[in-house]
């Protein structure tokens, strides 16, 4: 039979909650105190997505979900309609800048609409955007900075750029400015799209010119649906108006796209490989496992004390079901205070950490969410772990018969051990067997002592851990290396007028300190390799399908034996450049020495700096020939007409260039090797091989020196990089230069967020284990009063007392301190090989200093908080506490 009883519940949760303040004010403690750890966790995670997101945004040139690539008008006018765009801008780009003072520094001239401009970071702080049929620009600080004008409206400014190959120069006016962001990589000058047409129209350029760019259409949209699907619904809308995804050259109806890779939403699922998801569910799994022990244990220790009255009600017919009904009833009253004290608490602690984390990392963004989502996960995730924690407490309720009830107090004691006994006992012993009593809830406060140091230890071993070696290889070699400006700005292909010149070389040499230098040399004239179509096709497949493949192919020279002629990425390297190359197979010595003949074939790395297998078709002992072309023809396949210059061609002829003057000279590989990026051309889409300088010199009959890299003594360190600041600044601003000091900046700042952000979880998570510790001890003398009477009644002193109490603090602590050590010894090796398998600048080192700093403090804790515990119970008289049933 069915009764109407849920009043009844609620009433009794209700009265009954009211009548244990002292645990009340511990559970919502707990209950807070997980919801902080929860949302400054999730305020500090979304702070820094946003951020890492926002700034990404800024490098990837906006915050547009994606892009429809040089369009034409009718394309234009077709696709911003379509129902899947929420909205759009338009830029039509016009040219680049590329001599001194831009020469360092990307800057493009377009124009922009309004909501263009807003999508690109181009909002004007003074000013306004150019107005049609006006000579008005509006562009950035750093632009006007190297062009000597103040940020005034009203000032002129004139810019020598080119538009698809043709010089131009051209005077504007200033109508507004921005202050220029580091972040963002291309800075811009927006003029009137009339100015556009009359500068196409001065130059002879028809949109979309020979790079299929300029004059061009490019539609920015942000889509109805979001981040979600961004590739998908831009497919959908071309294909909805009669087009395909591809590149615009490719023929057909066919139109690039580009989609925001800033949008980590976006990105995750293609990123999110295996041992990345482990170690995120790992991550949240020890998350969710703090958060559980402390409510776990404050529920569980409430329910001990609480027995008879569960007895009581099962006497008079109360069901499990109802006893656990009373336990969920209460625990959520008390979520209802706790997680809202929590949350805010939680994202003030998250607003005061963002951004010293995000002060140390490089790409960015300082900003603290304010997302509904970081609250309301917060909130779930704490409501979530209180049902957790209170399911078991309520199932020992439920069970325990009313006899039991009356009888229990905490824990039980076997007669196996009780016949064990020898008259011989100590406070030590006793302290040791009222841990026994509760075996569960003793772990479970140990438990939670030991993940902050467990924490703590890995957070340190894992900032520890950070090879400042490794991390600064991966962004340069050398103490310095010098090269021209655009070589370390963007990924320009190298050419004579970027080389160093020899007598920069000699002025920084005089400068003194140097221990050891050499010289990368780049290739500047034309260099073949002869190879198979299979291998071609499987080294394009990565960037082009079949069908472009097969266009490829149609377009290459083909040698008496079927090879495809196909361009070829050579290096020359003095012995100190030589010496930096990791070698994989054979051995370098070759090609030093006068007259070699021997080379090294160059594999790429992935980002953990592994070599990439079957990335290049040359073997250790294989012939390479390689052809030094001096001079081509072109002829069209078609007609067979034959062309003596690429210009001769005209634009509608798709030619195939012939060499017809040219050395082919034969090498032998005699390594496999990995060149530093540092050294590297920073730009790929070639096999490449490397010689010895003299070698190089030799066969390509050039001495363009690519990049001058040399070491100095730690004396001489800094004096050189003031040197050469002031030299690529003032005397020679052609150039510019890289360094490890600078790296080495970069290196700690990564290291230090580490530890704070470590730092404060071990902070948050102790706290946890503190109140958990605090709470067992005093509701564990709370329920043994009577038991602790009795043992004054019979003669022990008050100062044994604190003794024995003192001494259980010390056997929690010094289990917890035992327990963290094991858990480290176990999970730090697992870690350590995830972690050099997800960060390439990892190197494990083990350290034991955080759990030998923690234990004074644990003993300090563990002896202190029972005796002050312990002096709240000796308030009321022996005799009252007697009487206590």
């Amino acid at each position: 039979m069915k009764v109407s009883n849920q009043g009844c519940i609620r009433r009794l949760s209700l009265r009954f909650l009211l009548a244990s303040r002292t645990r009340n004010i511990v559970a919502v403690l707990a209950i807070a105190l997980t919801a902080v750890l929860f949302t400054s966790l999730f305020t500090i995670a979304l702070s820094i997505n946003e951020g890492i997101q926002e700034n990404a945004f800024r490098q990837a040139g906006g915050w547009a979900h994606g892009t429809f690539k040089s369009l034409s008008k009718e394309q234009f006018d077709a696709l911003k309609g379509d129902p899947l765009i929420k909205e759009w801008g338009v830029r039509r780009f016009l040219g680049m800048p590329e001599e001194a003072p831009f020469h360092k520094s990307h800057v493009e001239i377009s124009y922009c609409d309004e909501k263009e401009a807003h999508f690109i970071y181009c909002d004007p702080v003074e000013g306004r955007l150019p107005k049609e049929n006006t000579n008005e620009a509006a562009t950035d600080t750093r632009v006007l900075k190297l062009l000597g004008i103040t940020p005034k409206v009203g000032e002129q400014f004139t810019v020598t750029f080119l538009v698809d190959g043709h010089e131009t120069t051209q005077t504007f006016t200033l109508c507004g400015w921005w202050e220029y962001d580091e972040a963002i990589t291309a800075s811009h000058i927006l003029i009137p799209e009339s100015r556009v047409e009359a500068v196409l129209q001065e130059t002879g350029v028809t949109p979309p010119g020979e790079d299929q760019l300029t004059g061009g259409y490019s539609l920015d949209v942000i889509l109805k649906n979001g981040s979600r699907s961004i590739e998908s619904d831009m497919v959908k809308i071309l294909e909805d108006h009669g087009y395909e995804k591809g590149q615009r050259g490719q023929g057909g109806n066919r139109i690039a796209i580009g989609v925001n890779w800033g949008y980590t939403g976006a990105q995750l699922s293609s990123k999110l490989d295996p041992t990345t998801a482990v170690v995120l569910v790992a991550m949240l799994i020890l998350i969710l496992l703090t958060g559980y022990l402390i409510i776990y244990n404050v529920f569980q220790i409430s329910v001990a004390g609480d027995i008879h009255f569960y007895g009581l009600l099962k006497t008079i017919g109360t069901t499990p079901r109802q006893l656990r009904r009373i336990i969920r009833i209460q625990a959520l009253i008390l979520s209802l205070m706790g997680i809202p004290i929590g949350l805010v608490l939680g994202w003030l602690l998250g607003g005061v950490l963002t951004p010293l984390v995000a002060a140390r990392l490089n790409g960015v963004t300082e900003m603290v969410s304010v997302s509904p989502v970081l609250f309301a996960a917060s909130a779930a995730f704490a409501l979530v772990t209180v049902f957790i924690s209170c399911r078991r407490p309520g199932k020992v309720a439920g069970r325990v018969s009313p006899v039991e009830a009356v009888r229990y107090t905490e824990g039980k004691v076997s007669r196996s051990k009780e016949k064990k006994e020898d008259g011989k006992v100590s406070l030590l012993s006793m302290a040791w067997a009222n841990l026994g009593r509760n075996r569960g809830k003793t772990a479970v406060t140990m438990l939670s002592l030991a993940l902050a140091v467990v924490l703590l230890t890995m957070t340190v071993t894992f900032a520890g851990s950070f090879d400042m070696e490794k991390f600064i290889s991966g962004f340069t070699a050398s103490d310095f290396i010098v090269a021209d400006g655009g070589k370390f700005q963007s990924t320009d292909s190298f050419s004579e007028e970027t080389a160093v010149p020899e007598e920069v070389i000699d002025v920084i040499d005089a400068q003194g300190g140097i221990t050891e230098s050499g010289r990368i040399y780049g290739k500047v004239t034309p260099v073949e390799e002869f190879v198979t179509e299979d291998y071609y096709r499987s080294v394009q497949s990565q960037w082009n399908s079949q069908e472009q493949i097969d266009s490829m192919i149609g377009y290459m020279e083909r040698t008496p034996e079927g090879l495809l002629a196909d361009r070829a990425q050579l290096y020359g390297m003095e012995s100190f450049a030589l010496d930096h190359l990791t070698v994989l197979e054979g051995d370098l010595s070759a090609l030093s020495q006068p007259d070699s003949y021997a080379m090294a074939a160059v594999y790429p790395e992935d980002d953990y700096g592994k070599a990439e297998e079957n990335s290049h078709w040359a073997k250790l002992g294989d012939k390479v020939t390689l052809r030094y072309v001096e001079r081509y023809e072109y002829y069209d396949p078609i007609t067979g007409q034959v062309y003596e210059k690429l210009e001769d061609v005209p634009n509608e002829v798709n030619c195939i260039a012939r060499a017809v003057e040219y050395r082919d000279v034969e090498y032998t590989v005699t390594a496999l090797v990995t060149v530093p990026n540092a050294f590297s051309y920073r730009y790929f889409g070639a096999d490449e091989f490397v010689l010895g300088a003299d070698a190089f010199v030799r066969d390509t009959g050039t001495r363009c020196v690519m990049y001058y890299a040399f070491d100095t003594t730690k004396k001489s360190n800094a004096s050189m990089e003031s040197f050469l600041q002031d030299y690529t600044e003032n005397q020679n601003p052609q150039l510019d230069y890289e360094s490890k000091s600078t790296y080495a900046g970069e290196f700690e700042n990564v290291r230090r967020m580490f530890l704070i952000l470590g730092g404060a979880l071990s902070f948050v998570v102790g706290l946890v284990g503190v109140l958990n510790f605090f709470n067992a001890i005093l509701t564990g003398i709370a329920a043994r009063r009577r038991e602790l009477a009795v043992l004054q009644s019979i003669g022990m002193t008050t100062r044994q007392m604190q003794i024995l109490l003192s001494l259980e603090g010390l056997l929690y602590t010094l289990g917890a301190a035992v327990l963290a050590t094991v858990l480290v010894l176990i999970a730090v090796p697992f870690l350590s090989r995830t972690l050099n398998h997800m960060l390439w600048f990892f190197t494990y080192r083990f350290t034991v200093w955080p759990i030998l700093m923690i234990l004074p403090l644990f003993a300090v804790m563990g002896a202190a908080i029972p005796l002050f515990s312990g002096r709240a119970a000796r308030r009321r008289s022996v005799v009252d506490r007697l009487r206590q049933e």
